[in-house]
């Protein structure tokens, strides 16, 4: 059986769509319904870097830095408001078999880098999975206004302060991963993003409305053994 995991995720960007709820619903398991608000669903590109990864309670200085990009929506599970991850792109060879094998996660290999420089992030990733259809993802984010706590907002606790993660197996079941961690902070901010093919990678049009952006510094995390829902 596979230990919890603690860690660190650093440096992220929400990038935000709206989407009709029927069409997100057509990209789920028939277990899982889209979480609205505001009247859409909503799709979000995560770029971040994990550091400190390891077992729970190995020292932290054990642990592994691990660059990382998903492509999650939201949705609702026995009630539940939890995290649904289309993919997740990372640097690590052994990291990336090792999530698929033991923790049931959909990871995809892919070449990433992630420096943070004069107050902004720069980030890079192309997805190199054997197998998988390419995706690219080049852009620069920033914080552009004072921060704030995300359950005192309501899209802001919408799409971070959940503590659910669930994914779909190979076999098609659903699979669910709690985490445990202090309230989000986050930040408006801004984004020039240069290229992204995960949306179309995943099967989603194109979207016509500019994206709503957060920046979060980070926080630490403790993740549960992956349990079948």
């Amino acid at each position: 059986m596979v230990v919890p995991l603690e860690m660190g995720w650093r440096h992220l960007l929400f990038e935000n769509w709206p989407v009709d709820p029927d069409v997100m619903d057509a990209h789920l398991p028939d277990t899982l319904e889209p979480d609205e608000h505001d009247g859409s669903a909503w799709l979000s590109v995560v770029p971040f870097t994990n550091v400190a990864v390891r077992p729970k309670g190995v020292p932290e200085p054990f642990g592994i830095r691990l660059p990382e990009l998903n492509v999650r929506t939201y949705v609702t599970y026995d009630g539940v408001p939890s995290v649904y991850f289309f993919s997740l792109d990372a640097q690590g060879v052994s990291s990336v078999i090792g999530a698929r094998l033991f923790h049931h996660l959909p990871y995809y290999y892919a070449r990433i880098a992630l420096e943070w420089e004069d107050g902004r992030v720069r980030f890079s990733g192309r997805r190199l999975h054997p197998g998988a259809r390419p995706a690219r993802y080049e852009g620069t984010y920033w914080p552009t206004a004072e921060p704030f706590s995300a359950p005192a907002d309501p899209f802001g606790e919408f799409l971070a302060e959940r503590y659910r993660f669930c994914t779909e197996a190979q076999d098609g079941s659903v699979r669910y991963t709690d985490v445990s961690h202090e309230p989000w902070t986050l930040y408006p901010a801004a984004a020039e993003i240069e290229a992204n093919t995960l949306l179309s990678a995943h099967g989603f049009a194109e979207p016509d409305v500019d994206p709503i952006y957060y920046y979060s510094p980070g926080l630490d995390v403790v993740a549960s053994r992956s349990k079948s829902a």
